[in-house]
């Protein structure tokens, strides 16, 4: 098959490489479209040492069933291999497993190629009349409506009467802002700092687009880009016992004035990716329309992959994400 191989920093190259093999309860995969992340970004910056040279990157992914009893069935896939056994499992909270796997990290090769093997369990089936390409969107949408689910539970007033503001219009935080209005908030705006982006969000029904600073209040802050910045200015906007969730994994430290948050009793809750029943959830808002149009990606083929990473990094690229086509 062919594949995108992150073979060193700043270097993909598309080439030759072995065919996977189903085993057991698994199923292979032809890949339709695959969505290009935030991390699959850290790990071709050499900022992921989970994701070590030579790789085949990518985990956002649909495609359609090759052989077996499910031969030809189109599907989109968590790529979030879990045990099933531990106490978190047991609990409905498989996110945490401390057995997990995804693809895209050794031993398990990515979805940047043609084919892709997957467990049956993590394969929810699309129906006809939904494209591929927004099927791959399920696995960054279920990121944020994790998200909202946990900050909803934590919240002391009803969503629909609370100010939520998110920070950053990528594909995380365009997702969580999707999210929230699918979860019934009225009053939402995403903080974006680039204008052509910007513009790309303004088309988008369900929410505001603003600028970083114009935002001075809110009730929940959802921050979708992790850096030390962004998380100082979740601690100043969070009203007196809001709630700030944490997507974004831009850099490990710094940004919380802990202090304001201590006397202010403001929660703040890390968030990983999402459970099972996440992923279903947002797949079947997905197919139903529940987060829009979807209309907002851009369509690249995976040949092509080196530009696409070097255009996100250059900032070149309106919309929130790019999905790779084999």
């Amino acid at each position: 098959m062919k594949a995108l191989v992150y073979d060193a920093v700043e270097k993909l190259t598309y080439r030759d490489m072995p065919d996977p093999v189903a085993g057991a309860g698994q199923s292979l995969i032809r890949v339709k479209a695959s969505g290009l992340c935030g991390s699959d970004m850290h790990a071709y910056l050499g900022h992921d040492n989970r994701r070590p040279a030579p790789l085949i990157l990518g985990h956002e992914a649909a495609g359609v069933i090759v052989g077996g009893a499910r031969d030809g069935e189109r599907v989109t896939l968590n790529p979030l291999v879990t045990c099933g056994s531990c106490r978190a499992c047991l609990a409905g909270r498989d996110n945490l497993c401390p057995e997990r796997m995804i693809i895209s990290m050794p031993p398990r090769e990515g979805a940047f190629a043609e084919l892709v093997v997957m467990s049956d369990e993590n394969l929810v089936t699309v129906p006809d009349n939904v494209p591929l390409r927004k099927a791959a969107l399920a696995e960054p949408l279920a990121c944020g409506w994790h998200a909202v689910r946990l900050g909803v539970q934590a919240l002391s007033l009803p969503l629909a009467d609370a100010r939520c503001h998110v920070i950053g219009g990528g594909a995380i935080g365009l997702g969580a802002a999707l999210a929230l209005r699918a979860f019934g908030a009225t009053q939402i705006t995403v903080a974006e700092p680039n204008a052509t982006r910007r513009a790309t969000l303004d088309a988008i029904e369900g929410f505001d687009t603003v600028t970083p600073d114009t935002i001075t209040q809110a009730d929940l802050v959802i921050d979708g880009v992790g850096y030390a910045s962004t998380r100082a200015a979740a601690s100043a906007l969070a009203t007196p016992g809001g709630v700030i969730m944490h997507i974004g994994l831009g850099e490990d430290a710094g940004g919380l004035d802990v202090r304001r948050m201590t006397l202010q009793e403001i929660t703040f809750i890390g968030t990983y990716t999402y459970t099972a029943q996440d992923f279903r959830d947002a797949a079947a808002a997905i197919f139903d329309g529940r987060l829009g149009a979807l209309d907002w990606t851009e369509r690249r083929p995976l040949s092509q992959g080196q530009r696409a990473f070097e255009d996100i990094r250059a900032g070149k690229v309106a919309a929130p994400k790019i999905i790779l086509e084999p």
